[in-house]
């Protein structure tokens, strides 16, 4: 089948006008000049522009390591050998869109989701790359040692809970089941410079065991909730229970920290909204037994109780040793090749959940309300190296979103022959972050202010409203 040339198309046949490009701020890793000794410093106020909502809730499915755009969503079956994927592309529920013969599943709601195939930047490592689409800003440098610092920008859910934060007794940002690394720990997971208050609610449990539970939430044998209304024991419980505490004196937002922490310990509905084990064993079978499966269904259980962001990460690192773990860093280690890592595991674990998480958003009347983000850090080189596998590649790649106010059945820019760089309606990454805060109603202009009370906004983007219904 061959596709239409325009570059946005949907199921319906309507093209966007084309919306003029504008410069994109270049105001990334600001917060890395003149500073010396990290300090949490007050942040000034922050006031968010009201505009019309498109999503209550965002769910950010992070797929740590870089998905090859070539071999899953942007098929490009005329390119020559050694660049053309030796997957074979399908046919979707959208009939203008192929998508990978390994997602057949996937491939039948294809008309209910949106392809932005030209999101593209600068940063080729892990971790510079990772921070840059984890936040929307980009590092100073593209650095493989780039280290988690209190001057680097805030995670989105930390950006909302900071702007518009829940009043339903529901966290509002909520990430697990891990703490993302390559060597060292991925920075843009935390609120950073917005303090300690706007931190995610880390859970670091797997909802895929049989007594998946919350240790942050627990209360050790012999300790009341009564008890913990001492400031003393309250503190000394957070202290033993939440690791990624700052032990400073200094650090900014503990007392918040403390008040939800207990606020949390009291609510049933907070627990109720966690436990796995309300579900149907049925709707867990659906979801895959797989850590990353069982993390989709809490992500729906969360935002079905009113958690308004949601960060869920596929693994824990990078990837590339195993066929049975770990993210989508599939370019050699250990002589290990791409296409058996792709076939025996990120393929089908993708190919049960995300089409079941859809669906089931769908029928639950979730889907739109809820935006969904399915992305990496980057895509995966055009050319297959020596080893059958391809290397990392941010000059252009493919972004999946659904519902939360976005067209289906479409697809937003144009890749060229090979899939390397855009041809069409470039996406910085910025734009998509951007994109983000306008559903929630939050103005993507809006500043907030660093560690040296410097403002900065929020989205180093515009939002692409050609996206939206």
């Amino acid at each position: 089948m061959t596709l239409p040339s325009p570059a946005r198309f949907a199921c319906s046949g309507f093209e966007a006008t084309r919306w003029l490009r504008r410069d994109v701020l270049q105001i990334g890793g600001l917060g890395l000049l003149g500073l010396s000794t990290p300090k949490l410093l007050a942040a000034g106020e922050a006031q968010a522009k009201s505009i019309a909502p498109t999503a209550k809730s965002v769910v950010f499915l992070y797929q740590f390591g870089g998905p090859s755009h070539g071999d899953t969503l942007d098929m490009k079956p005329l390119a020559p050998d050694g660049i053309r994927s030796q997957f074979k592309p399908i046919a979707t529920s959208c009939p203008e869109i192929q998508i990978c013969d390994q997602l057949p599943e996937v491939a039948k709601v294809m008309d209910k989701v949106t392809l932005v195939r030209t999101v593209h930047h600068r940063m080729k490592n892990h971790n510079s790359a990772s921070y840059q689409a984890l936040t929307g800003h980009a590092p100073v440098v593209d650095d493989i040692r780039l280290r988690d610092s209190i001057e680097l920008f805030p995670a989105y859910g930390s950006v909302v809970d900071r702007l518009a934060p829940n009043s339903n007794g529901l966290p509002t940002f909520v990430a697990y089941p891990y703490v993302i690394s390559d060597g060292a720990i991925t920075p843009g997971q935390h609120a950073s410079f917005l303090g300690k208050s706007h931190d995610p609610l880390l859970i670091t449990e797997d909802p895929a065991t049989p007594n998946f539970k919350l240790p942050q939430l627990s209360l050790p044998r012999g300790l009341t909730v009564d008890r913990l209304q001492d400031r003393r024991a309250m503190q000394q419980l957070i202290n033993q229970q939440t690791k990624s505490l700052d032990e400073s004196a200094e650090a900014r937002g503990l007392n918040s920290y403390y008040e939800r922490a207990l606020s949390m310990l009291n609510s049933t509905k907070v627990r109720d909204a966690f436990d796995l084990s309300q579900e149907p064993e049925s709707v867990r079978r659906k979801y895959g037994p797989t850590t990353y499966g069982q993390s989709c269904l809490l992500a729906r259980r969360l935002i079905e109780a009113g958690v308004k962001f949601v960060n869920a990460y596929f693994a824990s690192n990078i990837g590339g040793r195993s066929t049975s773990d770990g993210g989508w860093d599939t370019h050699g280690f250990d002589n290990t090749r791409m296409y058996p890592i792709l076939k025996a595991y990120h393929l089908p674990v993708t190919n049960q959940t995300l089409p079941v998480f859809l669906t089931d958003l769908e029928e639950r009347g979730l889907l739109d309300q809820t935006l969904v983000v399915w992305m990496g850090e980057f895509g995966r080189t055009p050319k297959i190296n020596a080893n059958i596998s391809r290397d990392h590649w941010p000059d252009c790649y493919t972004v999946l979103l659904a519902g939360g106010g976005m067209k289906r059945g479409f697809v937003y820019g144009r890749s060229d022959k090979n899939g390397a760089y855009p041809d069409r309606d470039p996406v910085p990454i910025g734009d998509i972050a951007a994109t983000m805060f306008q559903a929630l109603g939050i103005d993507p202009a809006t500043h907030v202010y660093d560690a040296l009370k410097r403002p900065l906004p929020i989205a180093a983007g515009r939002p692409v409203m050609e996206l939206f219904a």
